[in-house]
């Protein structure tokens, strides 16, 4: 488990480690000129998409929850449906929609006979332009920690809520809300360091952040140390909302009044307050996902990828296999360090697994610039000693191939995969242990032929989550990936890039089909994990 451990921390370790390297002024000509732009746009994108993400995540999860009006069934899983998108599709797909030639404003001099300058139309590539787009792609993760808070909630906590009085939006805002604030918190957490790492739609709407600045350091100017001391402080970023989440919880401690679940209330909605609710969760699904799906759908039947055919296969398949390999492998490492953790749960371990699962809140071009680094370091040495003593230079073995692409993707998305194993193996009960080792089983074995078969659902949930968010990853992905090796992802940010738009649709298109599939299953598996939650005959179980 510590060399899982120091694997992880590897990244974070070189890039920290350059903070203090002379760079021939090139640090201080970046101070003096970008830095303060660069740190006043990512304030600008935490600020924004942290309000937004909170206000829509969290009311829309009540809404579904707690009120009954059309279409509540419906939003339940649609609401998701954004987070199958990545960022830069969507920003590709609005800047077609929006954009001076665009369906929308041509619509718009159509009918009234209007001309260039004779009306105000806000500008789609700008910074508010971006923080609202990615508001609507990324407000699923406060809604996904929301609803389940809200769906394991006690009814004894809201039946005396009421008999004090407390309406609906009173006992939402002092009650519900209060409860389910570890979760809500964790959620904008999520959504913050997701936007601390994106880099596709900032850099194609012209935002200069210190994603987008890391990249045009390494690649633009060449400047290996002065791009690790832009990553550190983009570290010192997510440090700092990891820290200020630990902080807000304090010592305070939520627990359940009851071990007896019913059925939870539903407020019947009627007239306005139905369509408001109705409007309130049908706006973000249409913004987020689908909208932008049926211009990406238009684009690429009108036009598309020009390399339809055996070239673009090469491109799925690339990121078939190193999303499926990267899977296989973080859910394979996140059950062995679970299983650690529940055969000795010493301090030693449990710090152990805390750094190995703190891949998640570093950004993919800070992980990306981390492992280059070292093992650019490693080709070089190791060609250097060929040559001097055989006279031969074998290339970079290393970074130059597939492994360092999935070594990043293992150290990004290996948290992901641990928190669905760990929860679901602390689920089996310790007698089970105990019975397969009197039997003659090791500890191996115990985890092979009990444990695994048990939580095969859950390991196959972690999978799939990987799975998907290797599919969207984009800053490592561009930084490590192999001379003349593409994914969807690279391709889709290439043709975009060129502004060929049309035919990035088909790629980008890929991507977003690949995701649906999985948020759905992932909304039904909530749906029926409330305890004495109603079966599928639709009546509770544990009245």
């Amino acid at each position: 488990m510590l060399a899982v451990a120091m694997v992880v921390a590897l990244p974070v370790l070189v890039v920290l480690a350059h903070v203090l390297l002379p760079t021939d002024g090139i640090w201080q000509h970046l101070a003096s000129t970008v830095l303060p732009r660069y740190l006043t746009n990512t304030l600008i994108l935490v600020v924004v998409v942290g309000l937004g993400t909170l206000v829509i995540g969290t009311g829309t999860a009540w809404l579904v929850v707690m009120c009954r009006f059309p279409g509540k069934r419906l939003f339940e899983w649609a609401l998701l449906l954004p987070l199958a998108v990545p960022t830069y599709v969507i920003a590709y797909a609005y800047t077609d929609f929006l954009q001076f030639s665009g369906p929308l404003q041509s619509w718009l001099r159509d009918s009234f006979g209007w001309e260039y300058g004779d009306y105000y139309f806000p500008a789609i590539r700008s910074i508010g332009g971006a923080a609202t787009l990615i508001t609507m792609v990324l407000y699923p993760y406060v809604y996904l920690l929301a609803r389940a808070a809200f769906l394991e909630q006690s009814v004894c906590v809201l039946d005396v809520g009421r008999t004090l009085g407390q309406g609906p939006w009173r006992l939402f805002a002092r009650v519900a809300v209060p409860l389910a604030r570890p979760a809500i918190v964790g959620g904008v957490s999520l959504a913050l360091m997701e936007t601390l790492n994106e880099f596709g739609a900032v850099q194609y709407f012209g935002v200069d952040t210190f994603t987008t600045g890391i990249y045009r350091t390494w690649f633009g100017m060449g400047e290996q140390v002065a791009a690790a001391q832009l990553a550190a402080c983009l570290l010192l970023f997510v440090i700092a909302l990891v820290v200020l989440e630990r902080w807000s919880r304090g010592e305070r401690k939520y627990f359940h009044t009851s071990n007896r679940y019913q059925q939870l209330p539903e407020y019947r909605l009627h007239g306005w307050r139905a369509t408001a609710a109705f409007l309130a969760c049908a706006t973000p699904v249409l913004i987020g996902s689908l909208l932008p799906s049926g211009v990406l759908a238009q684009l690429a039947i009108q036009e598309g990828d020009p390399l339809l055919g055996s070239r673009f296969l090469d491109f799925a398949g690339n990121s078939l296999m190193l999303a499926s390999v990267a899977a296989l492998i973080a859910v394979a490492l996140a059950l062995i360090l679970s299983y650690g953790v529940r055969l000795n749960s010493s301090p030693l371990t449990r710090t152990a697994t805390r750094i190995a699962a703190m891949g998640y809140a570093i950004p993919g071009s800070v992980i990306a610039v981390g492992i280059l680094i070292p093992f650019a370091w490693l080709d070089n040495t190791i060609n250097a000693w060929l040559n001097a003593n055989h006279g031969i230079i074998i290339g970079l073995i290393f970074s130059g191939s597939a492994f360092i692409l999935i070594y990043a993707y293992v150290v990004r998305f290996l948290a992901v995969s641990f928190n669905a194993v760990e929860a679901s193996l602390g689920k089996v009960t310790p007698s089970m242990d105990a019975a397969s080792r009197t039997l003659g089983q090791t500890a191996s074995g115990t985890l092979r032929h009990v444990h695994t078969p048990i939580i095969k659902g859950s390991l196959l949930a972690a999978g799939i989550l990987v799975f998907v968010d290797v599919m969207k990853e984009l800053p490592a992905t561009i930084i490590l990936r192999p001379f003349n090796f593409d994914t969807l992802a690279v391709r889709a940010h290439s043709l975009a890039s060129d502004e060929r738009l049309a035919q990035a649709s088909t790629a980008s298109l890929a991507i977003v089909a690949v995701g649906v599939i999985p948020v759905i299953l992932l909304s039904i598996a909530m749906r029926r994990s409330r305890p004495g939650s109603a079966g599928l005959d639709g009546k509770d179980k544990h009245l």
